[in-house]
């Protein structure tokens, strides 16, 4: 009986978790799909990072790495097929943990590290990652991106 009710708890304890974490989840994949498609392309090492991130990140690892990359490959689609709509519900799910600065931070964080997969984080990608900023309260400054400088290069194209 004890190892019945040890079985439970931990399935219980697991349900919580994702129930906790799946907005998260969603919110995390959603802004990665933005950063990844502001280029124009989704590159097979973005790929590998967003597996690398479901793999290994504590709150993510309570979810199947295939929901979390199903969840990517649905945002980058809809993004792709009609960017309007599809920038719209994803935003709407990165909304999601907007009142929890330590999420959006992290998620924030995992964006920068996306977007310095190829090597050097391009022009398109920091705007996607400071628009993110200033959508979750944040301060884009804090994660070394600063706004007169885009600004400035945005001036002189």
């Amino acid at each position: 009986m004890p190892n019945f009710l040890k079985t439970l708890t931990h399935h219980y304890q697991e349900q919580v978790a994702r129930h906790k974490n799946l907005p998260f989840l969603k919110a995390t994949m959603a802004a990665s799909a933005i950063v990844a498609t502001s280029d124009g392309e989704v590159t097979f090492d973005e790929r590998m990072r967003v597996d690398q991130v479901l793999e290994t990140l504590e709150a993510l690892k309570v979810f199947d790495p295939h929901e979390g990359v199903n969840l990517f490959n649905g945002f980058v689609e809809a993004l792709k097929q009609s960017p309007e709509a599809g920038h719209a519900a994803a935003v709407e799910a990165i909304m999601a943990v907007a009142a929890d600065p330590e999420k959006a931070e992290l998620m924030v964080r995992i964006c920068l590290a996306l977007s310095e997969t190829d090597g050097e984080v391009s022009l398109v990608e920091q705007i996607e990652i400071v628009t993110l900023c200033s959508l979750l309260g944040l301060d884009a400054r804090a994660f070394g991106l600063y706004r007169d400088e885009i600004g400035k290069a945005l001036a002189m194209e």
